[in-house]
């Protein structure tokens, strides 16, 4: 699923939205650097990214705690860690490019930038686009709800209710297919419809497992998740040209699951470790 915020629109979430509970400054990776380069795994990258000394990675930069800006406008988050862990074991800098995620595959395939790296689902249609990775991690659309709101804790509970999602995400996707919903409201940014949840204005929001979560965890008085519809993997996208990328990539990804630094990253941004 995916996303879309701002420096002022974290500051009205955590005035409006959050009750005072604003987006934490988490700025920094995680131990990233204690990493060492692999030179097996830096020879496999294209001779072009090696002579550049970076790779360019595009993100839409809206998706707390996935990738986001902080309180200082730096960009933070699980995969800004991830990201950045990787390009430490291929010896190179990695350079974020905020996009727009409504076009995110067009800018991509574009060549605007080497890899998207983004909380990307990775579902049969995409794959018939681009080129994943394995997935990184597991992510899904949950159902956030207000707290103590009663009768939602399954997609058949979304007929006849208002429910907010994010468009162009699977969630959308996902709700926009379910039969007796009595109304979808599409939302550029995931914090617009989780404001109209808090306001009365729909009845759930479809938001994937780590964006729901962590609102909750904001303000675990006022929200709450409570089910949810799929389970769903992210990976890392490239261009279907890029298998010598990809391959490097995705070797950095193993080697830095083996040397515990994933799990690392996902203690801090979870407090629980998907790496088990």
């Amino acid at each position: 699923m995916k996303k879309l915020i701002t420096l002022l629109m974290v500051v009205s979430m955590s005035v409006m939205l959050l009750a005072g509970c604003g987006v934490k400054n988490t700025a920094g990776s995680a131990d990233v650097k204690s990493i060492k380069k692999d030179a097996t795994l830096a020879a496999m990258l294209p001779a072009n990214l090696k002579t550049a000394g970076k790779i360019l990675v595009g993100v839409d930069d809206s998706y707390p705690p996935m990738e986001f800006r902080d309180d200082s406008n730096n960009l933070v988050g699980f995969d800004k860690d991830l990201g950045d862990a990787i390009g430490k074991k291929l010896g190179v800098t990695m350079e974020w490019v905020p996009t727009k995620w409504d076009g995110i595959l067009l800018a991509l395939e574009s060549s605007r930038f080497d890899m998207l790296l983004s909380s990307l689902s990775d579902t049969p249609d995409r794959e018939k686009e681009i080129l994943f990775s394995k997935p990184y991690i597991q992510g899904g659309p949950v159902l956030v709800v207000k707290k103590g709101t009663k009768g939602i804790t399954t997609g058949a509970d979304l007929s006849g209710k208002i429910v907010g999602v994010q468009t162009g995400t699977t969630g959308d996707d996902a709700v926009r297919a379910m039969a007796g919903v009595k109304e979808v409201k599409g939302y550029d940014k995931i914090t617009d419809a989780l404001m109209d949840l808090a306001i009365g204005r729909t009845d759930v929001v479809v938001a994937d497992d780590q964006v729901g979560t962590y609102y909750v965890g904001l303000d675990s008085t006022k929200y709450e998740v409570v089910g949810k519809l799929a389970a769903e993997p992210f990976g890392i996208g490239f261009k279907k040209a890029d298998t010598k990328l990809r391959d490097a990539v995705q070797g950095a990804i193993d080697s830095l699951k083996k040397d515990g630094v994933l799990t690392t990253i996902s203690m801090k941004w979870f407090k629980a470790d998907y790496y088990k």
